[in-house]
């Protein structure tokens, strides 16, 4: 069982680690929303600073909730020696 959190807690960490990394300039904007946003910076504000950032935070998000899902289900469904589920009680 520890190994198992141990396991889970190592693919958790490295998921947000790769999440918060900084990385290049990626043109993950709508042309509107980056068009706002270059107009903004120049006129002083920073407001668009964060705003690729932003973005590909939220896109990563919904990925790590359905692989922690995923993995709780896995092992919800993995079986003992006998054929019945871990989940399962003894009777």
């Amino acid at each position: 069982m520890k190994k198992q959190i141990i396991n889970f807690l190592t693919i958790t960490l490295l998921a947000m680690t790769f999440s918060f990394l900084p990385t290049t300039e990626v043109a993950a904007q709508c042309p509107m929303c980056k068009m706002s946003a270059e107009q903004n910076l120049k006129d002083g504000g920073t407001a668009g600073k964060g705003l690729n950032q932003g973005i590909l935070y939220m896109f990563v998000m919904p990925y790590l909730l359905v692989g922690c899902i995923g993995y709780v289900w896995y092992r919800n469904r993995l079986t003992d020696d006998n054929g019945r589920g871990i989940a399962h009680d003894a009777n």
